[in-house]
């Protein structure tokens, strides 16, 4: 068997199993220390069953867990693939491996519901008055981005980019402009959205991302194949009878709002859009079809993964997820781009 056939009939199992590890490392670890055993013994116990009966486990130790840790863990697996796999679609639809979910106006137009949010005082009187307001504003800006971009009912990739990045700076001045008027402490609590991270998320958070991301990544997963014929080109997929603009504004969509619930509980994060979706197409190659779900996968991977070493690396102050995707995608992404000027050169 060929190196490359093994890697891509071992990578799925390899990740799952990396998806799992990421997982229990996320509830273990943090200034109360959770053993794995513990947490099977807190999950058998939760349902019910007789098993891992004889391990100790004490009451701060299942509070912390099934009330903290496993709803931050859930919100960063989802969070992380639903990133992982809008980044991919994005990178098809554009045909550039340096696209990500923000190309079109999603972050910027995230920023502007949450500065709004917190200037009107929204954020005061709930949770979720933020979230929520990032989400409007990212399905906003998307929607003025594609209603730029759109001719005669067809959506010129170049044209998608370009009014993208205008929607990007102007979306960029409002927020701005709101924030020269906002109070020192309304600024700070900005600035620790933008961030993006994954402390204090609860149930609730999970309630109202799942049903997005979950669904809309399914939707991906089932649009491989179509995927893969959009990439080879306009006129190929037309001779196979795809009607090209529909399916690429249908895919556009899902990924916009699968990005949009991320953005909208965990705040603006960073590089896993970008960074997961090329590195998976290294390992497994171009076949949307292996690709989607591995970076699915490593998405999750990648950012419980990050939110687990923020947690100890500087203990007992926790280093914020965002920082540490940043951290870690900066320097691969100008690699990425390095790598990409040779090849033009």
């Amino acid at each position: 068997m060929r190196l490359g056939n093994l890697s891509n009939t071992l990578i799925l199992p390899i990740l799952t199993a990396a998806f799992l590890g990421a997982a229990f490392l996320s509830m273990s670890c943090g200034q109360i220390d959770i053993p794995t055993e513990n947490i099977f013994a807190i999950f058998c116990r939760a349902a019910g069953l007789p098993f891992f009966s004889e391990v100790p486990v004490t009451p701060e130790q299942e509070t912390v867990l099934l009330h903290i840790r496993l709803p931050r863990t859930l919100v960063g697996l989802m969070v992380g693939a639903g990133l992982g796999t809008s980044g991919v679609v994005m990178q098809g639809i554009f045909s550039n491996p340096l696209a990500d979910p923000g190309v079109i106006g999603v972050s910027s137009g995230a920023a502007v519901g949450a500065v709004a949010a917190i200037a009107f005082g929204l954020s005061e009187t709930s949770l979720f008055a933020l979230p929520i307001s990032a989400l409007c504003g990212a399905l906003a800006a998307v929607t003025l981005t594609v209603f730029l971009a759109m001719r005669h009912g067809k959506i010129p990739m170049m044209t998608l980019l370009l009014a993208g990045v205008v929607v990007g700076m102007m979306l960029g001045a409002v927020t701005a402009g709101i924030l020269t008027v906002l109070s020192e402490q309304k600024i700070h609590q900005y600035l620790f959205w933008t961030i993006g991270g994954l402390d204090y998320r609860r149930w609730d958070h999970v309630v109202m991302g799942a049903g997005p991301i979950l669904g809309g990544v399914a939707v991906m997963l089932l649009m491989a194949r179509h995927l893969n014929i959009l990439v080879l080109g306009d006129v190929e997929a037309k001779a196979v009878g795809m009607p090209v603009a529909r399916y690429r504004l249908g895919l556009l969509a899902v990924a916009s709002l699968v990005t949009a619930t991320g953005v909208c509980i965990s705040g603006n994060i960073g590089f896993v859009g970008l960074v997961v979706p090329h590195m998976m197409r290294l390992i497994v190659g171009p076949d949307h079809r292996r690709l989607l779900p591995s970076s699915l996968l490593a998405g999750g991977t990648f950012l419980v993964f990050c939110d687990a070493v923020g947690r100890v690396i500087a203990y007992p102050t926790e280093v914020r997820v965002g920082i540490m995707t940043a951290f870690i995608g900066t320097p691969y992404f100008l690699w990425l781009l390095r790598r990409s000027r040779n090849t033009m050169q």
